[in-house]
């Protein structure tokens, strides 16, 4: 089936979140006197995403909404089980101000964006909200690039759930035969894609290897000839 849309993740896929969590949370850590409470910055930005996975999963899994997971992670960090909810977001939000300051897009992003415009429509979905990802791809001015953005928060449901995809899939009124997803995550995105009946290609920037089952690249200036046919970036062709 002939690939006709790319549904593209955002986080450390089109946009380096990776780097602006780090330079955004050192600069957040050192303004609140918070580093001298760890070994190190970098010990504290490991706990920091130690505890957004872990409070990521019990949203995924319906047990919070988005805010108060959030809400949750500064408790956790600050060791402060009884910060009020106002407290948890003046913190998050002094926090994002710093993280902010620190957004880019990965150099690959755009070029490969106008490469792929006069042949693939393109739209977002991603495990975050609306309201974060909407904001983002706009003040990264690259949301016109989108014609449909849609986030866990508002599905009810999050990668790598098929609905999650069959949802983005339905809001290009495509098939998913029809429709190729592109994340940095094997499992969630790729793989998660896979299931859901569309074409799944994991971005492995670090070039890590590995999971030959998968249609793998290591920038997206490699997407172009994968969506063509040209496999030798990943596993052998499946795209008709």
């Amino acid at each position: 089936m002939t690939i006709r849309a790319v549904l593209w993740d955002v986080d450390d896929t089109i946009f380096d979140y990776a780097r602006a969590d780090h330079v955004g949370m050192s600069a957040h850590l050192t303004a609140e006197g918070l580093v001298d409470g760890f070994d190190s910055v970098d010990q504290a930005l490991r706990r920091w995403r130690e505890l957004t996975a872990i409070h990521w999963r019990v949203f995924e899994a319906g047990g919070v909404d988005f805010q108060e997971q959030r809400r949750e992670r500064v408790r956790d960090f600050l060791a402060r089980p009884g910060l009020t909810a106002a407290e948890a977001d003046d913190w998050f939000d002094r926090y994002v101000s710093h993280y902010e300051a620190a957004w880019e897009l990965f150099p690959d992003t755009v070029p490969v964006l106008d490469l792929l415009a006069d042949d693939y429509r393109h739209g977002i979905l991603s495990n975050s909200s609306l309201h974060n990802q909407e904001r983002k791809l706009r003040v990264l001015g690259v949301r016109d690039r989108f014609e449909a953005v849609l986030c866990a928060a508002e599905l009810g449901v999050a990668k790598p759930a098929p609905e999650a995809f069959h949802a983005a899939c339905t809001a290009l009124d495509l098939r998913p035969g029809e429709v190729a997803y592109v994340g940095d995550q094997p499992d969630i995105d790729a793989r998660g894609a896979v299931e859901a009946g569309l074409r799944g290609i994991w971005l492995d920037r670090a070039d890590t290897g590995g999971r030959p089952e998968l249609h793998r690249i290591t920038d997206l200036r490699q997407l172009p000839a994968l969506l063509g046919g040209h496999t030798r970036f990943g596993a052998p062709s499946t795209f008709g």
